[in-house]
């Protein structure tokens, strides 16, 4: 597929603002009546485990699937020994992560099947997938009915002041080399459960019934497994061995994911995934209802569910995804509440609950906007528009029905650049955190209004043209900005976003600032099958310089402190499997200012800055206290220490608040001994990097907003190359010599 065309675009923006919302539609009346039959489920492993097998069709679409991947992916894929271990080992962790269903002799049988599972999916067999998955469900099962057991009858019995802790983190762990080693596992994970209610404020009672019924309804949900779950568990576990962003889809996932591709659906605007038994946010879609509304974070897991305002909240733990999206969905201006567990959080006792109201993801709600910031900086004032830039969006439907005002981003950008040029500002920063990509060639485009002419970037194709490369660019010699340029990224800036950025700094046509971006250098097409559908990696992206953006990303000129800089698992580097990042040759193309020799004094002066910023001073701290949180290994289950351990926190951060309001010279907050009352709503907004504030007192000198202090210190490095390249800068022509590289 011709990637600069309407249909690659299409496929690549829509799927992305849609995949979170697949999922089955679900009446309240069904989802009700199977509340009630998984209360009733019996608690017998005899009754209730029943093997499953697999169909004809399944091991036919396996044999299509491998050849899919030999042939069509980027990569030269040997389906061999080595390709059998990363299979088994993939799967093995897919359905135990965390080591807590299956025993280390389960681990020692079905170690069999580590270097012949290539060989049983070349002849058109499954089994050996199924084999692994049934155990796995037998013990899941198993694990269900101890879990009910303990909370129906032993709650009582459970000590909280003596000095036990749980592992936080399994994942490296040994599986237990017994049953009574596994229970005692189980006993601690259950009682740290009961703790978290018990902090809420849950009396026993309430916390039997609480639990009770969540691990009766995970046992019927277990209980639900058919045949389709596991050939779709151990498909997309081969298909994702090869690399994390190729999958499988059956036939009923594909039909989710097709749902997805439309732009009218109605919910929060959240991609959702499983870790473990909870129900996680994966990514929040840009313009969406739970984004807009900044409550929601991505790495926040769901507990419950609640409808409206004031319906009951339904515990979701262990629930089906497409049921746990089916409860969230809903009719546009309908209130939706869940409880979830904060991302920095680690148990239930510190969850909240989030009241968003339903609505559809427009494509107006991710139009690019601007803003103008008056910056008093070295005895003078700069004006300095800023452009925030959600995602890389194009109308493909107004455009192919001819529409001469459809919406894209590049048009967008461009009335706003004149707007801001009417307006006289002395620099542009162009803002794309969070920006996860979209439409290639209006990435392309868009570069193409701060250059003359030029590549912009490389694709490297599969298949067939396996090691042909080609440059695409922007030809149109129209500028609509030549003046002092900054583009501010963070990790999650990815893919399109990534495209722009590089392109920007390898002509140095402008300063990338902020964060290391994600790394994802691969394109993805969906290939229609007979059984489903995959989703392949056929291509790759590299800069003009050869560079590739994958698995690097792009490193910023000015580094700024990112507070994804506390979590290791977020950006390509972090995937199994990842492909790795290598180069091409590079494209002619000319540069237009000396921004790398600059870039040594733009340093020294932001760091002089940065170390007295009493803004970058509580970013960092607040970087720093939540890897050390997430870096933890084990958690207390005395009540009292952790008590004081999550009063001390508070404080701690309370403190940081309060030193930063200090130092800027604004209120200070007032301390609130009660654990339970209204936490303070002042915070750093990690993913945007604005600061909230409550309103100021009346007769106070605080200003009701801040600012954003990133946006700020990237006016004041602008501000200092304005100075530092002579004032010139508004009317730069490009310099004659070519490189190439």
């Amino acid at each position: 597929m011709n990637s600069n065309s309407p249909k690659f675009e299409r496929s690549r923006f829509i799927q992305k603002m849609a995949i979170a919302a697949c999922s089955i539609l679900l009446t309240s009346a069904l989802i009700a009546q199977e509340e009630r039959n998984e209360l009733n489920a019996v608690l017998d492993i005899n009754t209730l485990y029943t093997p499953l097998e697999s169909k004809p069709i399944h091991g036919d679409t396996a044999v299509k699937l491998l050849n899919e991947l030999e042939t069509k992916h980027y990569s030269s894929i040997d389906i061999n020994d080595n390709f059998s271990s990363t299979v088994f080992d993939s799967y093995i962790d897919a359905l135990d992560r965390s080591k807590l269903y299956f025993l280390k002799e389960d681990i020692d049988q079905l170690s069999a099947y580590r270097y012949t599972l290539d060989n049983s999916l070349e002849d058109g067999s499954v089994e050996p997938g199924f084999e692994i998955y049934n155990l796995y469900y037998r013990r899941i099962l198993e694990r269900m009915i101890y879990a009910v057991d303990r909370v129906e009858n032993h709650v009582g019995e459970m000590d909280f002041t003596i000095d036990e802790t749980i592992e936080i983190d399994r994942e490296d762990a040994p599986y237990a080399a017994s049953l009574s080693e596994l229970d005692e596992l189980w006993r601690l994970r259950i009682k740290n459960s009961v703790l978290s209610l018990r902090l809420t404020g849950d009396d026993e009672e309430e916390i039997k019934e609480k639990l009770s019924k969540r691990y009766r309804n995970q046992l019927s949900q277990i209980a639900k497994t058919n045949d389709k779950d596991i050939f779709q568990t151990y498909m997309a576990t081969v298909a994702t061995a090869v690399d994390p962003h190729t999958s499988y889809f059956s036939p009923r996932d594909s039909e989710n994911f097709n749902m997805g591709l439309s732009l009218s659906l109605q919910g929060i605007g959240a991609q959702l995934t499983t870790e473990e038994e909870y129900t996680k946010v994966a990514e929040l879609i840009k313009g969406g209802p739970a984004e807009r509304g900044n409550e929601l974070k991505a790495g926040d897991r769901i507990v419950s569910i609640g409808q409206g305002v004031d319906g009951e909240l339904q515990d979701v733990v262990g629930m089906r995804l497409d049921d746990v999206v089916a409860q969230i969905r809903g009719e546009k201006g309908t209130v939706v509440r869940l409880n979830v567990i904060p991302v920095d959080a680690v148990g239930e006792s510190s969850a909240t609950v989030v009241s968003i109201t339903r609505d559809t993801v427009k494509l107006e709600d991710q139009s690019a906007k601007k803003e103008v910031i008056e910056l008093s900086f070295n005895s003078e004032t700069y004006k300095i528009g800023i452009i925030d830039l959600p995602t890389f969006y194009f109308d493909f439907e107004a455009a192919s029905r001819g529409d001469a005002d459809f919406k894209s981003s590049t048009r967008d950008v461009h009335a706003l650049l004149d707007e801001l040029k009417e307006e006289e500002v002395d620099a542009v920063i162009v803002d794309l955190r969070n920006n996860g990509g979209g439409s290639l060639s209006e990435a392309n485009q868009l570069v193409g209004l701060f250059i003359e002419t030029g590549a912009t970037v490389q694709i490297r194709y599969s298949g067939l043209r396996n090691g042909f490369t080609r440059s695409f660019g922007d030809s149109d010699p129209e500028v609509a900005y030549m003046g002092p340029l900054a583009v501010l990224v963070n990790r999650t800036s990815a893919s399109a976003s990534e495209i722009f950025a590089g392109a920007i700094q390898d002509y140095q046509r402008g300063i990338v600032l902020g964060g290391q971006t994600f790394g994802k250098g691969t394109v993805q097409e969906i290939i229609p099958m007979d059984y489903g559908q995959v989703k392949l990696t056929r291509s790759k992206f590299y800069r003009i310089s050869g560079e590739s953006t994958q698995h690097r990303g792009v490193i910023p000129d000015i580094s700024f402190p990112d507070f994804y800089d506390a979590y290791e698992d977020i950006g390509e580097s972090s995937l199994d499997g990842a492909l790795p990042w290598d180069t091409v040759r590079a494209v002619e193309y000319t540069q237009y200012h000396a921004i790398q020799a600059l870039v040594p004094e733009l340093q020294q002066r932001y760091d002089e800055r940065a170390q007295k910023s009493p803004d970058f001073i509580y970013l960092r701290d607040q970087i720093e206290r939540t890897r050390v949180m997430r870096q933890r290994e084990q958690l207390s289950l005395n009540e009292q220490k952790v008590k004081e351990e999550r009063e001390e926190n508070r404080r701690t951060e309370f403190d940081a608040e309060n030193m930063r309001r200090l130092l800027k010279g604004i209120s200070l907050n007032e301390w609130v001994e009660d654990l339970n009352a209204e936490e303070e709503k002042e915070e750093l907004v990690a993913n945007s990097g604005t600061i909230s504030t409550e309103e100021p007192e009346e007769g106070t000198a605080e200003e009701e907003d801040e600012g954003d202090p990133l946006l700020l210190e990237s006016g004041r490095i602008l501000a200092d190359f304005i100075v530092l390249n002579s004032n010139r800068v508004s009317s730069i022509s490009p310099e004659n010599t070519r490189q190439n590289r």
